[in-house]
């Protein structure tokens, strides 16, 4: 298998309106909270977030929207750059719009972006990545994670994560 390699530079990069777009997941699983039965009700949910080298506080993977590829599959390479981990993308939680002081360019002077962020069930977890020299990644239960993020736009992510989550057990869907 080739290595896998981080994309660089911003040649590639996709505006709409003055927006750098941005794609990125709330990666997650389940861990039982009791080892006797196989109860969806004692699934523990909990969301992987990594550091980030630029500051305080944690993430959930995202990055650019690239011109050669769908809004879900730079989803899916950004966990797997930023955090090491593969999985199934489920259901898209939302657009985000929020200011980046490191990504102000010509394009975006104002440094505004917008992502596109989904949930992502983990079945994987990589020993190689290619941010893993920059970046820790960290199982955390929603309420543990809700108090570390570092940006409030994620946490607004992770609470429509958890609706969307909810509404999918209430469903009966957790197959």
């Amino acid at each position: 298998m080739s290595e896998l390699v981080a994309r660089t530079g911003r040649h590639q990069q996709r505006y709409e309106n003055g927006f750098r777009l941005v794609a990125g997941c709330v990666p997650f699983r389940y861990k039982n909270s009791n080892d006797c039965g196989d109860s969806s009700s004692n699934k523990i949910v909990e969301v992987l977030m990594i550091n980030s080298p630029s500051g305080p506080g944690l993430l959930f993977p995202k990055g650019g929207w690239e011109n050669d590829e769908t809004v879900e599959e730079a989803a899916v390479r950004e966990a797997i750059e930023e955090a090491g981990v593969r999985g199934d993308l489920m259901d898209f939680l939302g657009y985000y719009e929020f200011r980046s002081k490191t990504h102000q360019d010509e394009f975006s002077p104002e440094g505004l972006c917008k992502a596109a962020m989904f949930a992502l069930f983990v079945k994987e977890e990589l020993e190689l990545w290619p941010e893993q020299s920059t970046r820790n990644r960290s199982w955390l239960a929603v309420s543990e994670a809700l108090g570390s993020l570092r940006h409030a736009w994620m946490r607004d992510a992770l609470e429509c994560f958890c609706k969307w989550h909810e509404d999918k057990l209430v469903s009966g869907m957790n197959g």
